[in-house]
């Protein structure tokens, strides 16, 4: 479900919701890339941890977008996992995917924890 930027009065929950969405699509994308590389790249732990920052990217955004009275508590879950992520991708230091994927999750988590606050 793609957030249409200004959708909500107050411009940071929007850039929090974008930085959500694009967190989810390069997390996603990047298990695709993982799975192709194989090896460490395509260890379950890693894979798991990958979609788990996907998925609650997607609910974090969700339940901002709907302005839910529990998005702060999702904000600072999602948070947590997004720096998890970005440590383990942050890890395969010589792959451009990869630290592309760990821009994206620090992006996210700085947004989460602003929300969270």
């Amino acid at each position: 479900m793609p957030h249409i930027a200004g959708h909500t009065a107050n411009p940071e929950l929007d850039r929090c919701i974008d930085d959500c969405y694009n967190c989810a699509t390069t997390c996603n994308a990047t298990v695709t890339h993982c799975l192709e590389k194989g090896g460490k790249h395509a260890e379950p732990k890693h894979i798991a941890l990958m979609t788990d920052c996907a998925a609650i990217c997607e609910t974090a955004a969700g339940s901002m977008a709907r302005n839910s009275d529990v998005h702060g508590k999702i904000c600072r879950a999602c948070a947590e996992v997004c720096r998890a992520c970005e440590k383990d991708c942050r890890s395969f230091r010589d792959d451009q995917v990869m630290q592309t994927c760990a821009d994206a999750c620090r992006t996210c988590a700085e947004s989460c924890e602003t929300m969270a606050a």
